[in-house]
């Protein structure tokens, strides 16, 4: 007999909750929209800047995990805390429990680890903070999750200028920058051959992103790919001293010194209006200059078996 109430488990296993009110005012939303919400975060037994110790969090996945009556587990926030985390996850108790792990930022850690150890498929999506917590809620976020969890695939368009034209199909992952260049070399980079990256961050000057992706590039990453989408790259300061040198003239040095078609403008990041994307599933990459569109099917969904 199919239920009628989605499971909802939040862990926290970066930072704390800024204001825990919002996050039981949150609960009580959920609950409102007949979802059965567990909320595994315990906001007294946060610790310095983590929404627990490391052992603290690392028994909230694996409570959401095992709990038969959960659906989909989804962050708390992000900030930092997975690295710690990596080397006890228990991949194979999550590959196995037939959840759906949501979160972003930090969280991209969890994904490329777990695509790589499991070969499962996890979703850069919302997070409790405060996408669900904010006052001004993104309708179109919340949509998109939810359309896209239910499956039986989702679908993205958007508009950017100077965008080259592709038609391709592969492998979709990526998430954070930062988290992703953290991962080279580690037993928790996922191989990827002619996949599509997608990669977004926040506070980083673009001299600091051109270095990343000259480490991707120097690592034989990139080259392994049909594409590279940026999504959202916001909240840097630019001074006096870059004398030119802004987000646009490090994204025109990338597309001439990197072998690959770089698109812009994907909706997601650390932005209010942002898409919940399959990391790990097929997908196809459409540029038609201004027009891009990417479609993802083939993954895991509530109403499509888990």
């Amino acid at each position: 007999m199919q239920k009628n109430t989605t499971g909802v488990a939040i862990v926290a296993p970066g930072g704390y909750a800024p204001d825990n009110t919002a996050v039981e005012r949150v609960v009580s939303e959920l609950e409102a929209q007949n979802c059965l919400v567990y909320n595994y975060y315990r906001h007294s037994e946060r610790s310095q800047r983590f929404g627990g110790d490391d052992i603290v969090r690392l028994n909230q996945l694996e409570a959401a995990a095992r709990n038969p009556d959960v659906d989909v587990v989804i962050a708390l926030r992000g900030g930092y805390g997975m690295s710690r985390l990596l080397p006890h996850l228990d991949f194979d108790l999550y590959a196995s429990s037939g959840k759906l792990f949501v979160g972003h930022s930090d969280f991209t850690a969890f994904h490329l680890a777990f695509l790589k150890k499991t070969n499962t498929i996890s979703f850069a999506g919302p997070m409790i903070c405060n996408d669900f917590t904010r006052e001004d809620k993104s309708g179109f976020t919340h949509d998109h999750f939810w359309k896209c969890i239910n499956g039986p695939d989702c679908s993205v368009e958007w508009t950017a200028e100077d965008n080259p034209e592709v038609d391709v199909v592969g492998t979709l992952w990526g998430g954070n920058l930062t988290m992703i260049t953290q991962l080279v070399g580690t037993k928790w980079m996922p191989d990827i051959e002619d996949g599509i990256l997608f990669i977004e961050d926040v506070n980083e000057h673009p001299y600091r992103v051109e270095r990343m992706l000259l480490h991707l590039y120097h690592a034989g990453i990139l080259t392994r790919q049909q594409a590279l989408v940026f999504g959202d790259f916001s909240s840097y300061s630019l001074t006096e001293y870059d004398n030119g040198y802004d987000f646009e003239a490090m994204l025109d040095w990338v597309r001439s010194h990197i072998p690959l078609p770089v698109i812009t403008g994907l909706p997601f990041g650390h932005i209010r209006d942002k898409v919940t994307l399959p990391v790990g599933a097929r997908s196809r990459l459409v540029s038609e200059g201004r027009a891009v569109r990417l479609n993802v099917a083939s993954y895991p969904t509530l109403k499509h078996g888990k």
